[in-house]
């Protein structure tokens, strides 16, 4: 099978793949994925700038008209030695996977083929065309877990020159992991406004995050989740007044989602109920907490869990994409949440 584990796609990466002409990046962490790609063109040999070189597609365009990758994949080079076919925002498209299908039979020498998808299940078209071929390469991007997350602060602020402290490491750590991509923008910001310093303390990472981080994060969270309209708006207006928390209250409803979402998957694969798993979960529910936690977890199903925290992926990356609208952005993906919340409560009483 032409895949590789999550965890090894760096070194995969940091090596030259000759032998993969075809490389499918793909998964729920969109930062990642465009990470990665980008990575992998770096390595291609290929001048990024050059429209001869280069031919950026988007795989809408394929599904349109499925000709257009056969014929850009045997187009002779002009300029250059080889070619680059840089595909965005695939997903399920199965004229695109039936496309792909035929140039892995017969790989043309010259030319290279990356894809950047979302989050293809197994079996999907695309990823069973990659996995199935021998020149193909197919990367899985999920979010950061603890240990991706520390590597991303070494690297980031390892190459500013500064150093950072293990209780400041750990207070950073907890806004971090959403998305590769707005790691890395709280990460930049975070060594521009250390810059000339030696080292980051907690303070620091207090100071960015304003008077409105920590808790307060959390109440808007747990509001949408409750399904308190009148709370939530007024959680989230007061939390809006400071631009750059933003990404604190939607960071923290993915973290809480993501946690939702697999104790769920244990409850429908073992049949214990949801205070049972709540009790039993490591790192423990905060007491407070729990009675809510139990209650998302009677309303919501593993399918219901991933259409939020989809909504909330794409909140955190179109956020940084339009800071001028980010707080409307924010509000709209999370407040989505909470009338489907409120509707649900009404419904199970």
């Amino acid at each position: 099978m032409a895949q590789i584990k999550a965890h090894e796609a760096d070194g995969w990466l940091a090596r030259r793949q000759a032998g993969s002409p075809v490389v499918l990046v793909y998964g729920p962490d969109r930062g990642l994925v465009s990470e990665r790609a980008r990575r992998f063109a770096e390595k291609a040999d290929v001048a990024l700038d050059d429209p001869f070189s280069v031919v950026r597609l988007d795989a809408a365009e394929i599904e349109r008209d499925p000709g257009r990758l056969l014929d850009e994949a045997n187009t002779m080079p002009m300029f250059a030695g080889r070619r680059l076919l840089w595909l965005k925002n695939a997903q399920g498209q199965k004229a695109l996977a039936d496309a792909l299908k035929q140039i892995c039979q017969a790989m043309p020498p010259d030319t290279l083929i990356l894809i950047e998808a979302g989050d293809l299940k197994k079996g999907a078209p695309l990823r069973t065309v990659v996995e199935a071929s021998p020149a193909a390469m197919a990367i899985p991007c999920y979010a950061d877990d603890g240990r991706s997350i520390d590597s991303v602060i070494d690297d980031v602020v390892g190459r500013s020159g500064l150093s950072i402290g293990a209780d400041a490491r750990a207070l950073l750590r907890r806004s971090l992991g959403g998305d590769r991509l707005a790691t890395r923008a709280e990460l930049d910001k975070l060594v521009l406004y250390k810059a000339g310093a030696a080292s980051i303390d907690v303070e620091d990472i207090r100071a960015l995050s304003g008077d409105v981080s920590g808790l307060s994060a959390d109440d808007v969270v747990d509001a949408a989740l409750a399904g308190d309209l009148a709370s939530f708006d007024r959680q989230f207006a007061r939390l809006a007044e400071n631009p750059s928390s933003l990404y604190s209250v939607l960071s923290g409803m993915q973290r809480q989602l993501q946690a939702l979402h697999a104790m769920r998957g244990v409850i429908q694969q073992s049949g214990t109920t949801p205070a049972s798993i709540v009790a039993a979960a490591r790192p423990p529910v905060f007491f407070a907490r729990r009675r809510l936690v139990e209650q998302c977890l009677g309303r919501w199903d593993t399918a219901a869990l991933e259409i939020m925290l989809a909504r909330v992926y794409d909140a955190i990356l179109t956020t940084r994409r339009n800071p001028a609208i980010s707080a409307a952005l924010a509000h709209r993906a999370l407040l989505a949440i909470t009338v489907d919340a409120a509707r649900s409560r009404r419904t199970t009483g």
